[in-house]
């Protein structure tokens, strides 16, 4: 199926302000786990486009780990965590305390790299379902760990 096959067939994101939920270790390398997950942050970014969000920066790494998309939504920047699972494991259970914690720090790791400690942020959550691309954003999923 091509990508623009992908993007006409697949059901729009449903956003929606719900509760916090929480393991993911993520894809290891070359277990084909990489492909899949790139596919569910596409989708991912497609939907923060067309809510009108500016895309900053995809799979930004430091030492500590990697923040899947970092966007801006007017003020407010946005850290956004992409979850890809297959029903009925539900991929917003995989943000839990310890990814929360991890994603806190990445979070201020960036801000402070590049000047902008002091600026709005918040992280939310979008949940991808791999076999229909359907997706669910979490809009400020969790608060930070940290004090900024």
């Amino acid at each position: 199926m091509t990508a623009a096959a992908l993007t006409r067939a697949r059901p729009p994101c449903e956003t929606v302000a719900v509760a916090k939920r929480g393991v993911s270790d993520g894809p290891r390398p070359g277990d084909g786990r990489n492909r899949l997950g790139m596919r569910g942050e596409d989708v991912a970014v497609g939907h923060l486009e067309t809510l009108g969000y500016e895309i900053l920066v995809r799979n930004w790494r430091s030492r500590i780990g990697e923040l899947d998309v970092v966007a801006r939504d007017g003020d407010t920047l946005v850290f956004v965590e992409v979850k890809l699972r297959y029903d009925p494991i539900d991929p917003l259970e995989a943000v839990d305390a310890r990814k929360q914690r991890k994603l806190s720090r990445l979070a201020f790791d960036f801000l402070s790299r590049h000047g902008m400690l002091g600026l709005p942020a918040r992280f939310d959550v979008i949940a991808v379902e791999g076999r229909t691309l359907a997706c669910t954003h979490v809009l400020s999923a969790f608060d930070s760990t940290i004090e900024y």
